[in-house]
């Protein structure tokens, strides 16, 4: 079987609609094997948010941590409280970095080099904190709409050199992300499991240590891990659907039920 893990381009829960790319009929036809993958709108459909959808994965693999934090193109965590798993957006990572870095002609800042080498730009950072997503209660979720609407303008409009640019991204990641680790927090001491690409900038690393202070340790897992997480959950979301277990958490994304989401293609 093939467990897909689609590429979301329009994503508006609040109108009932999310849209993923890519054809699981023709991948199915392609391959000759069964294909699971359009896990979000179901949950959509149920008023959900649609996402986030690995905390089922953070839940069942890695439930030893008080929190999982994935830094892909957005920081999102998850974490339980009361008995349920909680999870949400919190707002800007990657997207925020590569953004930057590809208007000055590269791919992305390796290991944070660049960041690490500016100075924080005070009025884009306070610009960037106080955007309205960051007042809204959870569950909630961004797309890459939200971000061009709401973000890119404010980063186009300063002139600054792209050291500073990047480090004021990081500095905004990282200060978000302190900020719902202590408003989550129940205990003296916590530990966050760090993945998706983002802990793999050890400058990003450091400024989130050096934010949560000592009472909570930042772990980063080996990169197998960093890098494959997200599919290793997908494919067990598959392996859910298959089963007719439940795979997306209501707790997580504010559906009016758990289900076991995602559509199931067969080869023709």
């Amino acid at each position: 079987d093939v467990y897909k893990r689609q590429h979301t381009t329009h994503h508006r829960p609040e109108m009932g609609v999310t849209f993923q790319i890519g054809s699981g009929q023709h991948l199915a036809n392609a391959s000759g094997l069964k294909v699971i993958c359009d896990f979000r709108t179901n949950d959509v459909a149920l008023k959900g948010q649609g996402a986030p959808l690995v905390p089922i994965g953070d839940q069942l693999f890695f439930g030893g941590y008080d929190f999982c934090l994935n830094l892909g193109g957005i920081a999102n965590i998850s974490f339980d409280t009361k008995g349920e798993r909680k999870a949400y957006d919190i707002g800007l990572a990657n997207m925020i970095l590569n953004h930057i870095t590809r208007k000055n002609g590269l791919d992305y800042d390796k290991g944070g080099t660049l960041a690490r080498s500016g100075v924080v730009n005070t009025n884009l950072l306070q610009n960037l904190n106080h955007l309205e997503f960051y007042r809204l209660p959870y569950p909630k979720s961004i797309g890459y709409e939200w971000f061009v609407k709401k973000v890119i303008p404010l980063v186009d409009a300063v002139d600054d050199k792209m050291e500073n640019l990047l480090c004021t991204g990081v500095h905004h990641i990282c200060e978000q992300v302190a900020v719902q680790v202590r408003a989550q927090s129940s205990k003296t001491e916590n530990s966050l499991l760090v993945t998706g690409g983002g802990a793999l900038n050890d400058y990003l690393i450091e400024t989130l240590q050096q934010k949560l202070g000592g009472h909570t340790k930042v772990v980063v897992p080996k990169t197998q891990l960093i890098e494959f997480k997200e599919a290793l959950v997908f494919a067990l979301m598959g392996v859910l659907r298959i089963e007719g277990k439940i795979n997306v958490l209501k707790s997580v994304t504010g559906a009016v039920r758990d289900s076991s989401s995602g559509v199931v293609f067969l080869p023709a």
